[in-house]
């Protein structure tokens, strides 16, 4: 599958938001948006005012973006959606939520979705005691997600150890930090998903 392979930064600078693809540096002043808040380019701080396709566009792209989901699959997840009973664009966010590489990275277990995918692709982790090394697995409630006993006394775990203790949980999550081991309370509501979209616009865009 094709996977973008630029600098990250200039993705959240096409957005005109922090889409946190590069875990503590977007905390840090060094972050792109911080320094340089435009578009890139050559005409990056003259761009024109964008139609209404343009606007549902960048709510797709920038939603695509943040969870690192390719555009075929992106559609997939919609049509999904479409097919649930419930509101179209909350059930697309809940989908995209219980994905198992943002399952690891709400629980504080990497320090961005990208290094969480990796790890979830390396085999560090296991879903109700199997290992699962496939990114896009859709957890559900009351899933227990774990680092493997022979990961956990790594260096890097050990300083993710250290990382989730920090780490504000949302809420329909379980975290035990010292053990490296949570669990899926529930589906998340749109109130408990703080992702910066219109999903609204999505839906439209799609409809069209």
């Amino acid at each position: 599958m094709a996977r973008y392979t630029g600098a990250v930064c200039r993705l959240c600078r096409r957005e005109g938001t922090k889409l946190f693809l590069k875990g503590e540096r977007c905390y840090t002043p060094k972050c792109a948006i911080e320094r340089r808040n435009y578009a890139p380019g050559q005409h990056g701080q003259n761009r024109k005012k964008l139609s209404e396709y343009g606007v549902q566009l960048r709510e797709k792209q920038k939603l695509r973006r943040i969870y690192g989901v390719a555009e075929k699959q992106f559609r997939n997840y919609f049509k999904e959606a479409n097919r649930r009973q419930g509101v179209t664009g909350e059930t697309l966010l809940q989908i995209l939520e219980s994905r198992l590489d943002n399952v690891v990275f709400r629980l504080g277990f990497a320090t961005s979705r990208t290094e969480a995918r990796q790890l979830v692709t390396h085999g560090h982790f296991t879903v109700n005691g199997k290992k699962v090394d496939i990114p896009s697995y859709l957890t559900k409630p009351g899933d227990v997600i774990e680092v493997k006993e022979k990961s956990k006394e790594s260096p890097k775990f050990k300083d993710l150890r250290e990382f989730a203790a920090t780490q504000n949980l949302v809420s329909w999550l379980e975290r035990d930090a010292e053990a490296l081991r949570g669990r899926v309370l529930a589906v998340p509501s749109r109130d408990e998903i703080d992702v910066p979209v219109a999903e609204h616009l999505i839906v439209e865009l799609y409809s069209r």
